[in-house]
């Protein structure tokens, strides 16, 4: 495992993160919306590979509601799939670099989410990514949006970038994929997220700070999350919100 690569996020982060996951509306909405965008976009789907899977959380959210979808995981950090495998001890779970995935043709559908925007070579992975999955099969990816977004929350979280819809789609479409769907996401609750990272600009970092909310705000902005959740469902793509979702299949 390259240290270049084991540098592009804060390992340290595994200690509070299961925690968060746990409590967090943010990482409950992300699960929820993409499982929604994996069941609309690929019905037939019946494996499924995540890249940069983390501590496990989307699996595990995957796995509740689809226990017959097969799932895989890769992640370069032992100490993410140390949480991860105590969640899912069934699930194939590898420590590898996701510029060289040792898979070729082997899944329906992969996954990425929150893992570009920390490797310079993101274009590599994705085009490791396209080789992974099946002639005909699909590709899911959230990245960070906005780079007027950029706070030390990035700085802490070794980001190399934040993107623009146009940059993640060249990017996508020069890896080999045909791009179904792009909406933001986190967009109703955009001009929350731009005080709370203005705010935070020329002071040091504390990770924990946004999921420290009080109960009845964690409560409000989750019915906002839900909300434009079924508003994506009904057709609608978001211009613009902290997050980006892109749904693509292989060519």
């Amino acid at each position: 495992m390259s240290d270049e690569l084991l540098a592009g996020f804060p390992e340290e982060s595994f200690d509070h993160l299961p925690t968060q996951e746990e409590r967090s509306f943010w990482f409950r909405s992300r699960n929820q919306l993409i499982d929604w965008a994996l069941r609309e976009y690929f019905p037939e789907a019946r494996s499924f590979f995540e890249l940069g899977c983390g501590t496990g959380v989307v699996l595990q959210a995957l796995h509740a509601g689809r226990p017959a979808l097969a799932l895989a995981g890769g992640e370069p950090f032992a100490a993410g799939l140390a949480v991860a495998r105590s969640r899912m001890p069934d699930v194939p779970l590898y420590q590898l670099d996701g510029r060289q995935l040792p898979f070729d043709g082997e899944f329906d559908v992969a996954g990425a989410f929150d893992v570009l925007e920390h490797i310079d070579e993101d274009e590599a992975v994705l085009r490791q990514l396209r080789q992974a999955i099946k002639p005909g099969g699909g590709l899911l990816v959230s990245v960070p949006q906005h780079p007027w977004l950029w706070s030390p929350i990035d700085e802490y979280s070794h980001h190399r970038r934040r993107y623009t819809g146009t940059e993640l789609v060249r990017r996508v479409e020069a890896a080999g994929f045909h791009v179904l769907r792009k909406t933001s996401f986190v967009s109703l609750l955009l001009p929350a997220v731009a005080l709370s990272r203005w705010r935070g600009r020329g002071r040091e970092c504390d990770p924990a700070t946004e999921f420290r909310l009080p109960a009845v705000v964690e409560r409000a902005f989750g019915v906002a999350m839900t909300a434009e959740r079924r508003l994506i469902g009904a057709g609608v793509s978001f211009p613009a919100g902290s997050s980006l979702l892109l749904i693509a299949q292989r060519v």
